[in-house]
């Protein structure tokens, strides 16, 4: 069962300046559990215009199958543009964060959650403030987590990225499931990615670490070829040193000619 990422966005409205707990919306989760997570949008809105604006643009960011709506209209007032504010920071950039919550109170917005690295976090807090005016203020609860470790691994899902038999040769089964995995990537954008490549231990280890690093160059190149920069791509060949299952048995040597993608912090 895929994790339920709960990322809540609470407004808060202000009415005879006692601030009142308003409403909405939680992001996707990460692609690693994209296709189970839950958008649940809670709270209070002043008006049935705002709540259908909100819900509207929640669901045109995260699709309408995902947002549940829990949002309701109460005896609240809120601040000037507020609900043209909520929505702007209804945005697709706030899927590269995992387990997180977006609070709205008044004028305060706090974010909270894992975000793959340094560099994706300080764009995303910049963006969000870049979205509204001097009034309001983003208090950053962001920390850098292992999410985007996660996502690759859920994506590779015990697949193995295939070669043809004794070179670098990517099958096209291989090139397949590397096309499923770019979209991870993607979303990993500056985040240093090591490309290793592991065999079993039949044949020489000389030769089977120069084709462990073969094949690791191989999926470095098509990576690259597919618009991931290849500076944050590092290729190495472990050879036959790192098994995962037993090299006595078809079975665990397929297993062992492997391509390994750690995610650096």
């Amino acid at each position: 069962m895929p994790y339920r990422y709960r990322w809540i966005a609470i407004a808060g409205l202000f009415a005879a300046a006692v601030p009142v707990f308003a409403a909405p919306v939680l992001p996707a989760a990460p692609p690693a559990a994209a296709s189970g997570a839950m958008v649940v949008v809670e709270g209070v809105v002043p008006t049935e215009e705002a709540r259908q604006a909100i819900l509207a643009r929640a669901r045109e960011v995260y699709g309408a199958a995902r947002v549940v709506d829990q949002l309701g209209v109460g005896d609240v007032v809120a601040p000037p543009n507020w609900s043209q504010n909520v929505q702007k920071l209804i945005s697709p950039d706030l899927q590269r964060v995992a387990r997180g919550q977006l609070k709205i109170s008044g004028n305060a917005v706090e974010l909270n959650g894992e975000i793959g690295d340094e560099a994706s976090r300080r764009q995303l807090v910049s963006h969000l403030s870049s979205q509204l005016n001097p009034t309001y203020t983003v208090r950053d609860g962001l920390r850098i987590g292992a999410a985007g470790q996660q996502a690759v691994d859920a994506a590779l899902a015990n697949r193995v990225i295939e070669f043809e038999p004794g070179n670098a040769t990517l099958t096209a089964r291989g090139t397949e499931v590397l096309e499923q995995l770019l979209p991870v990537l993607q979303q990993l954008k500056g985040r240093p990615i090591e490309v290793i490549g592991h065999t079993d231990s039949q044949g020489s280890r000389a030769q089977n670490t120069v084709l462990s690093a073969a094949r690791a160059d191989a999926v470095k190149a098509y990576l690259g070829g597919k618009g991931i920069a290849l500076d944050q791509l590092r290729a190495s060949g472990a050879g036959p040193d790192r098994p995962v299952a037993s090299n006595d048995t078809p079975e665990g040597r397929a297993r062992n000619r492997r391509i390994e993608l750690r995610v650096l912090q």
